[in-house]
């Protein structure tokens, strides 16, 4: 259909004609209410004969619509005109990378700028589950500012009808009736296994990148033939020729990165765009001359001796005045990748031979288990050891590994057995139960261990002997290389990433040498003993790299793209990295609906709360995007755009829905009701408490929170909401995860109370419901108070969730649903779960992480 300038498409209004193609015509039109233009495209009436395909486009448009990034064109609206769909969009101002590429090859510098932008767009996309497959230089469009956004996410899988999951058709963008040169033009972006009707995943569009980079450097596309045959075949079977050969200014590092992307075998190629991104960081910071991340380091050509002399000039006065920045690392940095599997790895040491590389991990969502590799090799043998504790492993002087083995009762885990098993093989040797993390002595005779006692955790070394005990939790204890002193992480509050850096002697004498850390993970010892190096940081999100000296000197050594986690430093100073890249999501089942949808809104959501109706959601963005102090939000489970309520961390609606509970983490933390609709913010007085966890009362009288007060572990408090003293309902190291809709009682545990129980808010004695077991944690009781529901404790995999409806009066005990996302890989924790009034719908958050291990050379 035609739309003439001035007519009105829903309530835009069409300015002129801006192009036309296979996917339909685009229109400059005009958003009223709004006052700004936008792109409209709308699509052939075809797209709505097939019910099937027209609600797969909606649901492809939708995704594509949460898609905030800088380099992916922003969806703003959908609708449908005469039976034919629309797509409302930014309207973007420049050209395609197709027109960019007529004049012939770019500039190495502009190729690698835009690969990295194209690159940060893609692992936007792949981590939220969507792959763009039909990407080409015409859904590339490079504005008059110089910044790339990808076209049509989304919108590809609707190019051809998808006829079952076990034969999916992805060839992309076919215009049918158009020149031959511009079927060849899109079908040479294809990867391998499109050509084939296979299914195409994300590592597809990183074969279609590849192609549309080897074209910006080359000046010519990779794969051609005089017809579409051809060029399947050769896409099949045949290499590009060298980029040396097209442009001899091309780096091999660069040459690498495309050749790397091009690997007829999807196994072989990058498995992630973030993965992809960091190699081209890495190679633009250093003007493709620097090792990449997975390769052998290139070896600079000589400079003239005067340009040396300059750099070294330069170096040396920025030495001086204190302020050589290093972006990421020293100069001489090189990475080396040494995993390359889907998932998320746990712990990691050097082997005694310096060389293979011991570590634990959890990939293509199955369980955790040990594995061995060796640098320079891509692949890694599993030692037959499933583990507990995914963080959890130390290899002694002598070879002997140290792990944790889960101790499952009907296949449920209910604790886990410290054991002992030869690095070469052989039956493991139990040592002793519920330890959490460990470490050998230097001479590989003992143990430290950190395990809980009687609701406390202890450091103990050798095993027995108390040098710490910690109100929270305790991880990464790390033996001195003299052996008489232990460096760890305390974190003052259980299964919280805040922590400090302490070192304690072997007589128990305890100090903080670095406090502060909002997030503290990974710590080790350099060879020499003069620096406790670890990785932290101060924000939500992107740890770096910093030492202590046991006088309590901080520096930092160096940042690096992502969130960096350090396990280990070999003997020769090699350092043992993981960059993870992280994404907290939130799935919901919304009212009236079969199917869960996708409700993250930044790279941090967290659920906090679910509406009685089961219509809006309260949570959290804790990453880069919701900024230093974390930000609120609310948005509806029908997918609507979020609503940002005010910086701080979310806890629970008020009873009326007017009011989000809420803190700021800061160190002295405040309580903070901020208003959903009109009105202020109001905080709510503090007394010397740092606040965890909140819930207000019916009755809007009273909050009953979790907080660590001086003394005291982490307990359950009561407070009047206009002031007055707190007052504690539960003992030290028991908190509450459960609130009853009338405010008279908290579900609680802890550690010295696995088992929830149910302790009346006015006081008095808890009691028992004997159909609530250890493990359970019952996150919320029913509208009439009669239920709680109640998560079981996790399997050999964190995943499904196993919710239970548990009846108080009668110790009724029902399997209600089993939760998890679709896709279990890289899934380390669930955060969250909350049921709408009804009982039908819910609503629940987890963990994502993908884990690329690396040894670094050159850091200082």
């Amino acid at each position: 259909m035609t739309l003439a300038a001035g007519s009105r498409l829903g309530p835009y209004e069409v300015i002129d004609a801006i192009g036309a193609g296979g996917m339909g015509e685009v229109y400059r039109a005009r958003d009223p209410r709004l006052g700004r233009e936008v792109a409209i495209k709308v699509l052939p009436a075809s797209f709505s004969a097939d019910a099937d395909r027209l609600r797969r486009f909606e649901q492809e448009a939708r995704a594509a619509g949460v898609l905030n990034h800088p380099n992916i064109t922003a969806v703003y609206d959908i609708g449908s005109i005469d039976g034919s769909p629309y797509v409302v969009q930014e309207l973007l101002k420049g050209e395609t990378l197709r027109a960019a590429l007529a004049g012939g090859r770019l500039s190495a510098r502009k190729s690698i700028d835009y690969a990295l932008q194209i690159a940060h767009g893609l692992a936007a996309a792949h981590e939220r589950g969507i792959v763009h497959r039909d990407l080409k230089p015409e859904n590339l469009f490079v504005t008059h500012d110089g910044r790339l956004k990808i076209l049509d996410f989304g919108l590809a899988k609707l190019t051809q009808i998808e006829s079952g999951a076990g034969a999916v058709t992805s060839l992309p963008t076919e215009t049918k009736g158009t020149e031959p040169g511009v079927v060849l033009g899109t079908l040479g972006y294809m990867s391998p296994e499109q050509v084939r009707g296979k299914t195409a995943d994300a590592r597809s569009d990183i074969f279609s990148f590849g192609s549309i980079l080897y074209e910006m450097l080359s000046g010519r596309r990779a794969f051609t033939g005089d017809s579409a045959a051809d060029t399947m075949s050769a896409i099949l079977r045949e290499e590009p020729p060298d980029l040396s050969v097209t442009n001899q200014s091309i780096s091999p590092g660069l040459e690498r990165i495309v050749r790397h992307c091009l690997e007829k075998n999807p196994e072989q190629r990058f498995h992630s765009a973030h993965d992809l991104a960091f190699d081209l960081e890495a190679l633009s910071g250093t003007s493709g001359q620097a090792a990449l991340a997975g390769k052998p380091a290139v070896r600079r050509k000589p400079l003239p001796w005067l340009a040396v002399a300059a750099a070294a000039a330069i170096l040396l006065a920025a030495f001086a005045a204190g302020r050589l920045w290093r972006p990421k690392g020293p100069p001489s940095l090189s990475f080396h990748r040494i995993t390359y599997r889907r998932g998320t790895v746990g712990d990691a040491r050097f082997a005694p031979d310096g060389q293979t590389v011991v570590y634990s991990a959890a990939w293509d969502g199955n369980p955790p288990e040990i594995f061995a590799t060796v640098p320079g090799t891509s692949d890694s043998r599993a030692l037959g050891l499933r583990v507990a504790n995914l963080e959890a492993i130390a290899i002694s002087p002598t070879g002997e590994l140290a792990v944790t083995l889960p101790r499952l009762e009907g296949g449920t885990a209910v604790g886990n057995t410290l054991a002992r098993v030869p690095l070469g093989g052989g039956a493991p040797r139990p040592i002793l139960e519920d330890a959490m993390t460990m470490d050998w002595s230097r001479d590989g005779k003992s143990l430290a261990v950190a395990r809980e006692v009687k609701g406390r955790v202890r450091l103990e070394f050798p095993v027995g002997k108390v040098l710490f005990e910690s109100s929270g939790s305790i991880s990464y204890p790390r033996v001195s290389p003299p052996g008489d002193r232990i460096a760890f992480i305390d974190h003052p509050v259980f299964d919280r990433p805040r922590g400090r850096v302490m070192l304690v002697d072997l007589a128990g004498r305890a100090k903080v040498l670095s406090d502060g850390w909002r997030d503290t993970q990974g710590l080790a010892w350099r060879p020499d003993g003069k620096e406790i190096w670890f990785t932290a940081t101060t924000r939500s999100e992107g740890r770096a790299l910093h030492a202590v000296a046991p006088d309590g000197k901080t520096r930092l050594v160096a940042r690096m793209p992502g969130s960096p986690w350090l396990y280990d430093i070999s003997s020769d100073g090699r350092v043992l990295i993981d960059q993870w890249s992280v994404r907290n999501q939130i799935a919901a089942l919304p009212p009236g609906e079969s199917r869960e949808r996708d409700l993250s809104w930044l790279d941090g959501s967290t659920l906090a709360d679910l509406s009685p109706d089961g219509k809006r959601i309260l949570f959290s963005e804790s990453g880069e995007g919701g900024g230093e102090n974390s930000g609120v939000y609310v948005r509806g489970t029908d997918a609507s755009p979020a609503v940002r309520l005010g910086e701080g961390t979310a806890f629970k609606f008020s009873r009326d829905q007017k009011w989000a509970l809420t803190t700021i983490p800061r160190a002295a933390s405040q309580l903070i009701l901020l208003p959903i609709g009109s009105g202020e913010p109001r905080e709510l007085p503090r007394g010397k408490i740092n606040y965890e966890s909140a819930w207000m009362l019916g009755n809007g009288k009273s909050v009953v929170f979790i907080g660590i007060e001086p003394g005291h572990g982490v307990r359950t408090y009561v407070q009047p909401v206009e002031g007055g003293s707190p007052r504690a309902i539960t003992p030290d190291g028991i908190w509450a995860t459960a609130v009853s809709p009338d405010g008279s009682l908290v579900a609680a545990q802890g550690l010295a109370e696995p088992t929830p129980r149910l302790y009346p808010i006015a006081g008095g004695e808890p009691r028992s419901v004997p159909a609530i077991v250890a493990g359970d944690r019952v996150f919320q009781w029913s509208a009439d108070g009669r239920r709680v529901f109640a998560i079981a404790a996790p399997g050999p995999t964190p995943f499904p969730q196993r919710v239970y409806r548990i009846d108080l009066s009668t110790g009724k005990r029902e399997l209600w649903r089993e939760a998890a996302p679709a896709d279990g890989t890289g899934i380390s924790s669930f955060q969250g779960f909350c049921v709408a009034q009804d009982e039908r719908s819910y609503a629940y958050s987890y963990r994502r992480a993908q884990s690329e291990m690396y040894i670094v050379e050159g850091l200082r």
